[in-house]
């Protein structure tokens, strides 16, 4: 696996309070899923250092919890690994998060999401390159043009929410972004099962 220098950093324009994490009894299934995401190896770091991944769970109707930047290396996460999105403009680049880390390079693409329906609560970004590949332009796929972690592929989640079946089949192929999929759905459970059901 080959990735381009540019992979696992933050591109939008990050705005970051350092705060306390939030408590862990709010973050226990954010944590359990995360962890069982990088065993599996879905979340994880590449031979070059990279890491890749990251998983996120609506808060309030304008803030999300979400794993920090540079956290794909751990085994096992804890509160101090979380922070808080709570303000971003996607015309501007922007975000802004509160908490002992910054936020994951790709949440301005989570971001979009939670803005398009208050359906998404929780979102699972993860590489999978035999899925990344058998799913382009079978499942819901992003244009090949549009880099991750920019103002374009959070527009990208839009169109593909409009104009395709995105919202029932709740899986989506980021054909720019190589080996990425990203997973949504009510629950942390049911965006897992959504992927689950299309790994071999």
């Amino acid at each position: 696996m080959t990735t381009t220098p540019d992979e696992g950093v933050i591109k939008y324009v990050s705005h970051w309070t350092p705060g306390a994490p939030l408590e862990e009894s709010e973050l226990t299934e954010l944590m359990a899923w995360r962890d069982r995401m990088h065993q599996a190896q879905h979340i994880g770091l590449y031979p070059n250092g990279i890491g890749y991944g990251n998983i996120s769970l609506r808060r309030s109707t304008h803030s999300f919890a979400v794993s920090g930047t540079q956290t794909g290396h751990l085994a096992h996460t804890t509160p101090h690994h979380y922070t808080l999105v709570d303000t971003w403009d996607i015309d501007r680049n922007t975000l802004h998060c509160t908490g002992p880390i910054q936020a994951s390079s790709e949440s301005l693409t989570h971001a979009a999401l939670y803005d398009y329906s208050s359906a998404i609560q929780a979102i699972i970004h993860i590489h999978n390159r035999p899925l990344w590949q058998r799913g382009q332009g079978v499942l819901p796929t992003t244009a090949a043009s549009v880099p991750y972690g920019t103002p374009a592929m959070a527009y990208e989640m839009i169109r593909l929410l409009d104009c395709s079946d995105l919202m029932q089949t709740r899986i989506l192929i980021m054909a720019g972004h190589e080996e990425g999929v990203l997973v949504f759905g009510p629950t942390l459970a049911a965006a897992a099962q959504v992927l689950y059901q299309h790994i071999d």
